[in-house]
């Protein structure tokens, strides 16, 4: 395997494969590995934008950050986007590095949210800072792809299904590949 040390970019894509393989082998203290869960969430963005390539692979790698760093949820996010940046792009970079962020943003702005949420997400909301405040609530809406981390953050809370039937990592290279080539093209 080819997996990247912690705080290394990913430089190609068989080692970003290689690294979301390795997430099998962490739970994270939810009912699916970070592999199974990583694959729901890239399916259920497939699915509600299916014309946003890069939305879609945000899902699928938006936890590598605790592959590389376990149990550091406070962090996790800022270091998959470190790990991803320079592979997948600023855009995709930046939708892992707020999908924790939008997590607070919506504790904050609707009441039934937090009680949706799973065990092992409420102990980590705590870590990243708890609900936003009023003025990190406004700056989060006005700021560049809100939208879009809203529905990152939906899929990734809603991708925690165990045996949930979902196309398979290999499935995932020619869209990643193609988001790749397309940024260097």
């Amino acid at each position: 395997m080819s997996i990247p040390e912690t705080g290394a970019p990913i430089e190609n894509v068989d080692a970003l494969l290689d690294l979301l393989a390795d997430c099998a082998a962490h739970a994270d203290e939810e009912d699916v590995d970070l592999l199974a869960h990583s694959l729901q969430c890239g399916q259920r963005l497939r699915e509600v934008a299916p014309d946003d390539l890069e939305l879609q692979v945000s899902g699928l790698v938006h936890d590598v950050g605790t592959a590389l760093v376990p149990n550091a949820p406070d962090r996790h996010a800022r270091t998959g986007a470190d790990a991803v940046r320079t592979l997948l792009g600023a855009r995709v970079a930046r939708l892992v590095a707020g999908h924790a962020e939008a997590k607070r943003y919506l504790v904050a702005v609707d009441a039934s949210y937090r009680a949706a949420l799973s065990a092992r997400s409420i102990v980590t909301l705590a870590a990243q800072g708890g609900p936003l405040g009023q003025r990190e609530v406004a700056a989060f809406a006005r700021g560049r792809d809100a939208e879009a981390l809203v529905t990152l953050r939906h899929a990734d809370d809603a991708a925690k299904v165990p045996g949930a039937a979902v196309a398979g990592l290999d499935s995932w290279r020619p869209s990643i590949t193609a988001l790749v080539t397309a940024r260097r093209g």
